[in-house]
This record gives C-alpha cells, sequence and structure tokens, in this order.
C-alpha cells in the first residue's frame, strides 16, 4: 500500500451529520468529492480515495446489551461499499466500541473485511471501561491489543489471498493509546496511527508533534481534519500545509 498510495477520504454515517461529511448527502456524490480532495494530495503519490464508515457507534445510554454501542445495518454497509467499488475507492469500517470487546466488533465485521478493498478504523477515545460513560471521559486502548486486532486482520489476509489491509486507529491525545512499544506489524497489514485533535493549524501542529514521537518501527501516520470545527475561530488547515509535516501523513481523513 505505501509509499505507493496515499489515503485520502471523509469519515461519517447516514442520517448523522454530525459525525462527518460522509453522512451528508448523496454517498455516490460523496465519494466522487473525496476523489477530488484526493488529488490535491496526490504529491508524487497515487491517491485512494477512502469512504470511512462508522460500523459501530458508541452510545450515552447502555443499550438492551449494555455495551453503549450499537451497530450500522448490513444494508448501510452494503450500499457504501458498492460506492466504493465504483469508485475504486477503500471501504473502511470505523469501530467506536463503547464498552464491547474490540476484537469482537472487528470479528462481527468479517464478511466484509474478506473483500479486498475494506479494511479497519479504530476510536479508542470511546472505547470504554467498565463503569465508564462514551462521551464523559476518553477511552484507551493499547499496543497489544491492537497487535490482537492486526493478528486477526493478518490471519484473513493470507487466509483469503487478500492484497495489504489497513488498520487505522485515531489517536486524540497521548493517553488514548498506552504501551506503543508493544504494537506489532503483521504480515499483510498497514498500521496507521492517525493524529486525531480539533484546533487551529498551530494546536493540530502542536498535537502532530506529540502523537509522532518516538513512533514504533513499520508505523505509518494519518492526519484528521475537521470542516467545521477546525475553522471555528481560525481556519481549516491547506493540502500544502498537512503534506509539509513531518513525517508526511500516508493517510488524511476529514470529518
Amino acid at each position: 500500500m505505501f509509499p505507493h498510495y496515499r489515503l485520502v477520504g471523509f469519515c461519517g454515517l447516514p442520517g448523522a451529520a454530525a459525525l462527518g461529511r460522509l453522512g451528508t448527502g448523496d454517498p455516490v456524490r460523496r465519494a466522487a468529492e473525496a476523489e477530488k480532495v484526493a488529488h490535491s494530495y496526490a504529491a508524487g503519490r497515487e491517491p485512494l480515495p477512502v469512504l470511512e464508515l462508522l460500523a459501530t457507534v458508541a452510545n450515552s445510554s447502555a443499550g438492551p446489551d449494555g455495551k453503549y454501542r450499537s451497530r450500522t445495518p448490513a444494508a448501510t454497509i452494503r450500499r457504501f461499499h458498492r460506492v466504493a467499488r465504483d469508485r475504486k475507492a477503500l471501504l473502511l469500517l470505523n469501530i467506536q466500541p463503547g464498552r464491547a470487546a474490540v476484537l469482537d466488533e472487528v470479528k462481527a465485521l468479517r464478511d466484509w473485511l474478506v473483500h479486498p478493498d475494506v479494511g479497519v478504523a479504530l476510536d479508542p477515545e470511546w472505547e470504554m471501561r467498565s463503569g465508564e460513560v462514551p462521551g464523559d471521559t476518553y477511552g484507551h486502548t493499547d499496543g497489544h491489543e491492537l497487535t490482537k486486532v492486526a493478528r486477526y486482520l493478518s490471519g484473513l489476509v493470507e487466509k483469503h489471498d487478500l492484497p495489504q489491509k489497513p488498520l487505522v486507529f485515531h489517536q486524540v491525545a497521548t493517553s488514548v493509546v498506552g504501551e506503543q512499544s508493544a504494537l506489532r506489524p503483521q504480515p499483510g497489514v498497514a498500521l496507521i496511527k492517525s493524529a486525531d485533535g480539533i484546533g487551529s493549524p498551530g494546536l493540530k501542529r502542536g498535537t502532530w508533534r506529540e502523537l509522532v514521537n518516538d513512533l514504533p518501527d513499520g508505523l505509518h501516520t494519518g492526519f484528521k481534519l475537521f470542516y467545521e470545527e477546525d475553522a471555528e475561530g481560525s481556519r481549516l488547515m491547506t493540502p500544502k500545509e498537512v503534506l509539509a509535516l513531518r513525517p508526511q501523513p500516508e493517510y488524511v481523513m476529514y470529518e
């Protein structure tokens, strides 16, 4: 996948405009827009458009199973997978686990992950321990758990003879991912650490420097931008400014 491609796209969920641009309007139009934005980030690489669909969404209420999460219907995932395939884009299934086990949520998406154009994005700030409620505090993961997910995806890649599969984890603060040194790259899986966080260009650069400091070997970088929140009281960073970050982000995602 790298360094041939640069991944660029939108995230979201239909009917929930606050969760990102992908969830607004016609998915075909959003995919075409993502493709256009991706080309502005090429910089010598082949741009690969990405649709990052929220497949597991954290909730502030426990729900019938007490897991504080809901799963996106298969029909919705199928619809976006069809759009991604028609546009030669990549579909990333985003997981906000609530109190559910992360690996269980990944395994629940197996029927989609056996496709060559489907990967996983994790949002560990929404991964709650017992007694914690999404939205009240930041969640947490660690290098051991991320390695387990990567190992599972690696097994699917080997069993089904798939191309390298991306595994993204979004990180909004250093506290969200512990024991990063325990993260172990797995065959057939591209590990991408995506720097999250809202703010002005200066604040976002500061967050970037903090989060990419002492990256483990084999870990690629991503960068998240917010169309509305970043622009409140400031402005959105330009592609030129994002590409000036070091190391240069290999995945750029807009919410």
